[in-house]
């Protein structure tokens, strides 16, 4: 028990509303006929926003990940430098963090595979953001037939 007492699980939720409003953006360019800004990252359908509340943020080290995917498919986790203020600022390709987290499932398959060295990167770089930050942003890009609805996804830190 003791060891699961310094453990912290912080889990992944979508932003609903961060990504209404980047959806808009993209509406609002098409019904223009406008072209993005140079640099602009556009929503895809894909794509959605999700929010990571660091509830503490000094002390911590990285220990793993842990995504339960429901059907088969696969989730890319997309990491992003911005405080985001939506109504104001536009998301730019170079505010996207390397590396990327990939998660997939085969049909066959019962457990999750990764890119665990990625992954494990990314994993640390989170450490380094929580220290100055209360809120960190994600884009998750579902593809080969998984949707939100079919992913859990959360973050384990040791304290």
């Amino acid at each position: 028990m003791a060891s699961e007492a310094a453990e912290l699980e912080l889990h992944l939720v979508q932003d609903v509303e961060l990504t209404r409003c980047m959806r808009l953006r993209v509406e609002s360019l098409q019904q223009r006929n406008e072209k993005p800004q140079d640099g602009e990252k556009l929503l895809q359908a894909n794509e959605f926003v999700y929010r990571l509340d660091f509830s503490r943020q000094h002390g911590l080290r990285f220990l793993r990940w842990n995504v339960v995917l429901e059907k088969p498919g696969k989730v890319t986790i997309i990491g992003t430098s911005q405080h985001w203020t939506p109504d104001l600022t536009n998301l730019m390709r170079r505010q996207l963090l390397e590396p990327v987290a990939v998660f997939w499932k085969k049909a066959d398959a019962q457990e999750v595979d990764w890119n665990e060295a990625d992954a494990l990167e990314f994993g640390e770089r989170l450490v380094e953001l929580a220290r100055i930050r209360k809120v960190m942003y994600f884009l998750l890009a579902y593809t080969d037939g998984l949707e939100p609805a079919q992913l859990k996804c959360s973050v384990v830190f040791k304290v």
